[in-house]
């Protein structure tokens, strides 16, 4: 630990480094995005973006035969990143970097598909398809998962919930339209279903939890952090039928 005294970064650092996944999500998932992309042989340079401990990207690894680069602002995630591409045996061709997603330093048109699961809210669900653009082939693919409306009207309870985290909810059909005007073309929607949430990251999450009560006994930041934690898992067993995590597949046309 950086502080004696955590902040909140700390936190979220120290209880989700050791997690597969640091977000939403499945190898499933994954998988089945995947399965809508044409030519998998064929793609030899990846991108992908917040990607974490790299849960997804292992995945990507053993399904894609050319190179992956994974980018996350985390040094102490990248680490354990490129430990387990160590481990995976794939360290020849799959890295990760330290870097922001939204100030990158590729050349344009050099990517065959951006992939980022649970992590383009950091910058905006518009401002990532925009900005992320120039670095795809034309015809390359784009896949994203990110938290969505599924219905126009929604409790005001989990809508304020969402905007003072910073990050107010597209609807699904907002968000198609915006991949569009961005120069893609959609190929493919889907939602996550429910055990994305709950059985691959609430669950190890409480664990990790657990033991930051039991280290910092006491202390009034972290019993704040995850009553805040526990906050967010009781509106989603509450609120999921308005919300969801929704992956958005994309191939890039202009």
């Amino acid at each position: 630990m950086r502080n004696e005294q955590p902040t909140i970064l700390d936190l979220i650092i120290e209880s989700h480094v050791g997690l597969n996944r640091q977000g939403i999500g499945s190898a499933k998932a994954t998988i089945k995005a995947l399965s809508y992309l044409d030519d998998l042989d064929k793609i030899s340079k990846v991108l992908d973006l917040g990607c974490g401990s790299g849960g997804q990207t292992m995945t990507l690894a053993q399904k894609i035969p050319g190179d992956i680069t994974g980018v996350d602002i985390c040094p102490e995630l990248i680490e354990v990143f490129n430990k387990n591409a160590k481990e995976l045996g794939v360290s020849d061709r799959v890295k990760g970097i330290v870097s922001s997603m939204d100030n990158l330093n590729f050349e344009k048109d050099s990517f065959d598909l951006i992939w980022s699961e649970g992590a383009i809210y950091e910058i905006g669900f518009a401002r990532g398809l925009k900005q992320w653009n120039k670095y795809l082939k034309k015809g390359g693919f784009i896949a994203v998962t990110d938290a969505s409306w599924l219905t126009n009207e929604r409790p005001q309870e989990i809508e304020k919930f969402w905007n003072d985290a910073g990050c107010g909810l597209n609807t699904i059909e907002d968000n198609i339209s915006i991949m569009q005007k961005s120069g893609f073309n959609l190929i493919a929607t889907f939602l996550l279903p429910a055990e994305c949430w709950t059985d691959n990251y609430f669950t190890p999450r409480n664990a990790a939890d657990k033991v930051l009560l039991e280290k910092y006994s006491g202390n009034e930041i972290v019993e704040n952090y995850i009553k805040d934690n526990k906050y967010e898992e009781e509106l989603y067993s509450k609120y999921n039928q308005y919300y969801g995590y929704v992956f958005y597949i994309g191939k890039k046309i202009k």
